[in-house]
């Protein structure tokens, strides 16, 4: 059957299709041996860091530098915004869909980008900032983590361990703490527990 469409093809198009496919696979093959053969050097992969977990410290270090109270993960008017600051109703967002719902509705909206530092989130804030807040430390994620547990960052797991039972004492909302808090403490404890050494 094949055969049958294959003579009515040109001659040279048969040919080229044949060295073609012979062609490339031998490429592939000699890739394939050199790879074995010369394997390139191992690199060491360290603990990845998702770019939103990371902004996200970096906002939530910047408002807690300039003494600015916020919450987290809140619904405003229907849609979800990462930081909601309620005594001056500003909402902040990386989400485009939700910016312009937000603003049509009559909520002051901040749009951050992914590549954005949060020290330049104060140029978009509609009231203005403390000075000092101007230079923010924007630590990755781990070693805020084992900061919020008052832990430095060659603590073992026992240490982080027994550094949360400790906090949790002090935020847990049956003892008094808001909701937010611990939020944010078990969110530091999983992540210190993950990287301890």
């Amino acid at each position: 059957m094949p055969a049958d469409w294959l003579s009515h093809l040109p001659p040279w198009l048969v040919v080229g299709l044949a060295v073609g496919t012979v062609a490339s696979v031998a490429v592939a093959g000699l890739f394939l041996v050199a790879g074995r053969l010369f394997p390139g050097p191992q690199t060491e992969r360290g603990p990845r860091v998702d770019g939103v977990a990371r902004r996200r410290a970096e906002i939530r270090a910047y408002l807690l530098g300039v003494g600015e109270r916020f919450v987290e993960d809140r619904e405003v008017h229907g849609n979800p915004v990462d930081f909601y600051l309620p005594e001056r109703d500003v909402a902040i967002t990386f989400d485009p869909r939700a910016y312009f719902r937000i603003e049509r509705a009559g909520t002051y909206a901040v749009l951050c980008e992914h590549e954005m530092p949060a020290s330049q989130l104060g140029r978009r804030l509609p009231f203005d900032v403390p000075e000092r807040a101007a230079r923010v430390d924007a630590d990755d994620p781990i070693t805020a983590a084992f900061r919020a547990l008052g832990l430095r960052r060659s603590a073992g797991v026992d240490e982080v361990k027994a550094a949360y039972r400790a906090k949790v004492k002090d935020v847990h909302p049956d003892h008094g703490g808001d909701q937010e808090s611990f939020r944010r403490l078990r969110e530091a404890y999983t992540t210190a527990k993950k990287h301890a050494g």
